[in-house]
């Protein structure tokens, strides 16, 4: 009877063996599924800001503000004062 619960044990081992192995593989292809479609959705949104950034670009150039400065930037009124005294001078 020992030698039959021996064996009995060693098909257990090898059953779960081949269970976890199996398990293992089924999370590896999901996890593989699940990259692609978020590289993919990356990607995707990559172009989408693309876009938007150009059609940004041509409503500034069709609205004429190509070379206006950003409206982040401070304007430098010194500066152009100081060159309009030297023009006088």
């Amino acid at each position: 009877m020992d030698g039959h619960n021996l064996e009995d044990s060693k098909q257990s081992t090898a059953d779960m063996s081949v269970f976890v192995q199996n398990l293992l593989q089924q999370m590896q292809s999901r996890f593989q599924t699940m990259s692609e479609s978020i590289i993919t959705k990356i990607d995707e949104m990559g172009d989408r800001i693309n876009e938007l950034e150009q059609s940004i670009n041509d409503l500034k150039a069709e609205m004429g503000m190509e070379g206006s400065p950003s409206p982040l930037a401070p304007p430098k009124q010194k500066s152009d004062g100081a060159n309009q005294e030297d023009d006088a001078a």
